[in-house]
């Protein structure tokens, strides 16, 4: 019930008020987020990539309705990639995309800008000689994401999907793109979505995961294993043994400030380990949906929240 309340919020503009002007809120944003500003997203990243890790970066924002706002996301991450590459960690880091943050829900043709701006992306990407991930939002969107990578991939093949495993859909999505050198991320989702469409009860999340990432680990494409569960985990290694892969034919994924000890663990045995690190001053929707996924920061802020008074 805490975590539906939680999704919610994290649309309500009321709510991002209150929680924007805690005192709390900052420590906990210092915990999910890299920072606000270009350089503590490098700066991050080189300190990962000294410990071995790898970055994915997310510029946050979302439901951009200003067609400025959008284009300032892009120059953005294509200065973000600039100083990746100046600093010599383009090796080490790409980038996460949201079709929202650049333009999708503008008035009349939002899936052209959007799909323009993330052009412009993947170029600096490809110049950076890295690669650029499209984030999957939330079940409406599942189509439309899904068509843009079709039409990204054509010019740069290498642009990675993400598949949500709480959707009832995802199995077959994923045998669609287990193809020869798909980089496709596998996560479990955190968007607050209907029975009709997603699984809502844990434990089946976790089942459909299993199903999709026997189909990933199975296929030849490139499966970027995004969890912290423990025994999925170990069942990743499972299957790589039996699937004949090696360290580096596939990637775990884990979120910043989450188990950072596991993220280091993991390749000190030579896996390779890419951390999502989200930057930006538009981190409210994403710290909610963090919070929602992990009851112990729940509890912790919203008692932090009452006691303001």
């Amino acid at each position: 019930m805490l975590r539906q309340v939680l999704l919610s919020a994290s649309r309500s503009d009321k709510v991002k008020s209150l929680v924007e002007t805690a005192p709390v809120t900052r420590s906990l944003v210092h915990r999910f987020v890299a920072g606000e500003r270009t350089f503590d997203a490098v700066r991050v990243t080189e300190h990962l990539a000294a410990q071995g890790l790898y970055a994915s970066i997310d510029h946050l924002g979302e439901d951009t309705l200003d067609p400025a706002r959008a284009r300032a996301t892009r120059d953005a991450y294509v200065t973000l990639l600039g100083r990746l590459d100046d600093a010599g960690l383009a090796g080490h880091a790409e980038v996460s995309v949201k079709l929202s943050a650049i333009g999708r829900y503008l008035p009349g043709d939002g899936e052209a800008i959007a799909l323009d701006h993330a052009r412009a992306i993947c170029e600096a990407a490809k110049t950076c000689g890295t690669t650029v991930t499209l984030d999957m939002e939330d079940h409406a969107t599942t189509d439309a994401t899904l068509a843009a990578l079709r039409e990204l991939r054509a010019d740069y093949p290498w642009v990675g999907a993400v598949l949500q495993a709480y959707l009832r859909r995802t199995e077959g999505d994923c045998r669609d793109l287990a193809g020869t050198g798909s980089r496709v991320r596998l996560c479990k989702g955190a968007y607050d979505e209907p029975a009709s469409v997603a699984y809502t009860d844990r434990a089946d999340v976790d089942r459909n995961y299993v199903r999709c990432l026997k189909v990933l680990m199975a296929g030849g494409g490139y499966p970027m294993v995004a969890t912290h569960d423990p025994r999925i985990i170990e069942l990743t290694g499972m299957l790589a043994a039996r699937n004949r892969r090696e360290p580096g034919t596939y990637e775990y994924q884990m979120l910043y400030g989450v188990r950072p000890g596991e993220q280091t663990r993991l390749a000190a045995q030579g896996e390779r380990v890419r951390v999502y690190v989200p930057y930006g001053d538009q981190w409210y929707g994403y710290l909610m949906r963090r919070l929602a996924e992990r009851p112990a920061n729940m509890t912790f802020f919203l008692r932090s929240l009452a006691g303001r008074g």
